[in-house]
């Protein structure tokens, strides 16, 4: 394993600390009767230094009660599946082909959840309490309509209940920096092992069937991620002699093909890892006369542009930070000139009932994030710039056929995940931060959009 590798695992699997069973089954148990645990000690087995919270299992048995009877709630309503140890079923069985939640260590499960929500579901998952024969299926039943998972007469109890985001994540620039290395600095090697050839991390574009449905494949990512980067390029404007700035600069393969046009490009990384990699495949074809990579926070950012891209970048930003981003976006842009971005999006009502939660994609995955709606968007280019949307069309299913490849390439190289030091909880974190992103896609909860912005009277 490299020194890089090394580095990258240790600050991965760490984990932030999060603050701080008798149950019922379909075979008509008492309350008071415990349920068997049907995993091996292997596989409860975590490290309490790099994961204090799945390591560490709540002991509050009363909202474990809870949690089982909310569970019991939501499997009859949307038909789910939920398997006990030894093949029993904690609700009358649904039709055949509902989704399956099995649940292994059902004890734990519930007190994780209890006491954690939707993060003690996350950490559940990690620890091996639960699994499933096809956990997209699973995970897009509970998204398609997650404001009804708890009964509307409980939900006052949210603002109690559910983590408060902490305050080392909000997106000023020493944290965003630390933010965005807890991400993309986890390994070059990492990424590669599920990405494409490009490299590109985000939605792909792919061709589409009569009914407009993506036509995915493995063999057809490499180009999708070009078809997508070329549009957005198109959107910008983009030709030869054209000024550029990218905020993100993933690992440049929006700037080589900007470069390729004729474009000079200045793009914005926090990531030393990205930046080291995109150097030396934009020197390794050629461009490097014609792009610069930069260390630099995007509120930075120096100079006129006849064109600004940014891909999959606002949702790292945080939303109060948002005028500051799309205000560096108006300031840097030259008369005349467009914006293109690419943005995951979800539903307005549900961005404002979730903005101050604290989840397990932001415990884990993005420190710091949030999804805007497009309605936020708007109404911030419309309080801070001199900026208006243009023109937008969302392509959602393609992202979801993106992240069924990564996913599946993630899942087929766990030898190598593993040989590159990272441990068996961080797999199955990853695995099901890839399905839930999958699935909130598949259920029409995200979408994903490219976006244009320009001054009026300009050409958008």
């Amino acid at each position: 394993m490299t020194q890089t590798a090394d580095r990258a695992a240790d600050r991965a699997t760490a984990g932030p600390s999060a603050g701080q069973g008798l149950h019922r089954t379909a075979d008509a148990r008492t309350a008071d009767a415990p349920i068997a645990d049907a995993r091996t000690a292997d596989a409860r087995t975590a490290d309490p230094q790099r994961w204090p919270d799945v390591a560490t299992v709540p002991s509050s048995a009363v909202r474990a009660r809870f949690a089982e009877a909310l569970l019991r709630r939501v499997a009859r309503r949307l038909r789910l599946r939920v398997e006990l140890p030894g093949g029993r079923l904690l609700t009358p069985a649904p039709p055949p082909g509902a989704p399956v939640l099995r649940l292994e260590a059902p004890e734990d499960f519930f007190r994780r959840v209890g006491t954690g929500g939707l993060i003690g579901f996350g950490e559940s998952y990690q620890a091996g309490d639960w699994d499933s024969p096809d956990l997209v299926a699973l995970l897009t039943a509970l998204a398609r309509s997650p404001q009804t998972l708890v009964p509307p007469r409980l939900q006052w109890l949210r603002r109690w209940y559910a983590a408060r985001r902490p305050a080392e994540q909000l997106g000023t620039p020493e944290n965003t920096r630390r933010n965005i290395a807890a991400h993309y600095d986890l390994s070059n090697d990492l990424f590669a092992l599920f990405l494409d050839p490009t490299m590109t991390y985000s939605a792909a574009l792919f061709p589409t069937d009569a009914h407009g449905a993506p036509l995915a494949s493995p063999g057809l990512l490499e180009a999708a991620q070009h078809r997508k980067i070329d549009r957005l390029l198109d959107l910008a404007g983009v030709r030869a002699g054209s000024r550029v700035l990218e905020i993100g600069t993933g690992w440049g393969e929006l700037a080589l093909r900007a470069a390729a046009r004729g474009a000079t490009v200045v793009t914005l990384t926090l990531s030393e890892e990205q930046r080291r990699l995109a150097q030396n495949r934009i020197a390794a074809a050629g461009h490097e006369d014609q792009v610069d990579v930069r260390l630099c926070d995007y509120r930075a950012a120096t100079g006129q542009y006849d064109a600004v891209v940014s891909v999959e970048m606002v949702e790292a930003v945080g939303r109060d930070y948002w005028p500051a981003y799309f205000g560096t976006l108006d300031r840097v842009l030259a008369p005349g000139g467009r914006i293109a971005l690419q943005a995951i999006t979800m539903p307005h009502e549900r961005m404002l009932a979730t903005e101050h939660t604290f989840t397990w994609i932001q415990k884990y995955i993005f420190p710091g994030g949030l999804l805007p709606s497009v309605e936020a968007v708007e109404g911030t280019l419309a309080a801070h710039t001199t900026l208006s949307l243009t023109h937008r069309q969302g392509y959602g299913a393609h992202y979801a056929e993106t992240l069924r490849l990564w996913r599946e390439r993630f899942t087929a190289r766990a030898t190598a995940v593993d040989e590159l030091g990272f441990d068996s909880v961080f797999r199955r974190m990853w695995t099901l931060y890839l399905a839930y992103s999958e699935a909130g896609f598949r259920s029409g909860y995200l979408d994903v959009q490219h976006l244009v912005l320009a001054r009026e009277g300009d050409p958008g």
